[in-house]
C-alpha cells in the first residue's frame, strides 16, 4: 500500500492514477491530521504489509516533516518508509529529513517513472523491514519457551564452549548438558551451534543482554 498525504486532490488524484497504472494500491489522505487519524484506527503492529509513505512537505495544519517526525517517534520509519515531495525551495528541508531517517525526497515536478521506481524501492525496503520484525518476535517466542538452564547452556554454546567445559562452568554433567543442548537446538529450530549463533545475532542474547 502506498499513503499519500498532499492538500492537493489534483496531485492525490494524479497519483493514485500513476500508481494504478503500475499495478500498486493507493489510498490519499488530505492532510496530516487525516493521515494521523487513519492510523490510531490500526491495530498495533502496523503495517502488516509493505507500505510507503508519499509526503507533501508543506500542507496547512501538520507539516509533513512534523507528521514525519511523529512517525519516527513510534518507530515506524523503517516499516513504513517515507518519500518527501518537495517544491524546490523545501530541497534542503527534505535532505535534512533523509539525514533524519526519510527514504528519498522527490521534486515537484516529478518524472512519473522515476518517482514509481523510488516508490518500488521503498516497498522493498518495508518488506525487509517487516520481515525482520516477524522474525525478530518470532525468535522472542522460541526465547520464552527455553527454560533457565537451557539459557545457560544456550549461552556457553552461542561462545564456542565443548560441552566438558559447559559442565565444569554449570557444575553438572556432560550428559546433562548434551541433554540441554539437543533440547535448544530443537526449540530454536537448529542443527548447529553455527546456526545458532547466526540466529542470536539477531537479538543481543548472546552478548548476555
Amino acid at each position: 500500500m502506498v499513503y499519500l498525504v498532499d492538500d492537493e486532490d489534483v496531485v492525490r488524484d494524479a497519483l493514485g492514477w500513476l500508481l494504478r497504472s503500475r499495478r500498486l494500491l493507493s489510498e490519499g489522505h488530505a492532510s496530516a491530521e487525516a493521515f494521523e487519524a487513519m492510523l490510531g484506527r490500526q491495530t498495533p503492529p502496523w503495517p502488516t504489509s509493505p507500505s510507503c509513505l508519499l509526503l507533501d512537505v508543506r500542507m496547512p495544519g501538520a507539516s509533513g516533516l512534523a507528521l514525519f517526525e511523529r512517525l519516527s517517534g513510534r518507530g515506524l520509519h523503517g516499516v513504513l518508509p517515507v518519500i518527501f515531495l518537495t517544491g524546490h525551495g523545501d530541497v534542503p528541508t527534505a535532505v535534512a529529513a533523509v539525514k533524519r531517517g526519510a527514504f528519498d525526497f522527490v521534486e515537484k515536478p516529478f518524472a512519473d517513472n522515476a518517482l514509481v521506481d523510488r516508490v518500488e524501492l521503498a516497498l522493498a525496503h518495508s518488506r525487509t523491514a517487516l520481515e525482520a520484525r516477524h522474525s525478530g518476535r518470532w525468535l522472542q517466542r522460541c526465547l520464552a519457551e527455553l527454560t533457565e538452564r537451557e539459557c545457560d547452556v544456550m549461552r556457553l554454546v552461542a561462545e564456542g564452549l565443548p560441552n566438558k567445559r559447559i559442565a565444569d562452568a554449570l557444575d553438572i554433567s556432560v550428559r546433562t548438558v548434551e541433554v540441554h543442548r539437543a533440547r535448544v537446538f530443537e526449540k530454536m529450530d537448529v542443527k548447529s551451534a553455527v546456526e545458532l549463533v547466526n540466529l542470536l545475532r539477531q537479538t543481543d542474547v548472546a552478548s548476555g543482554g
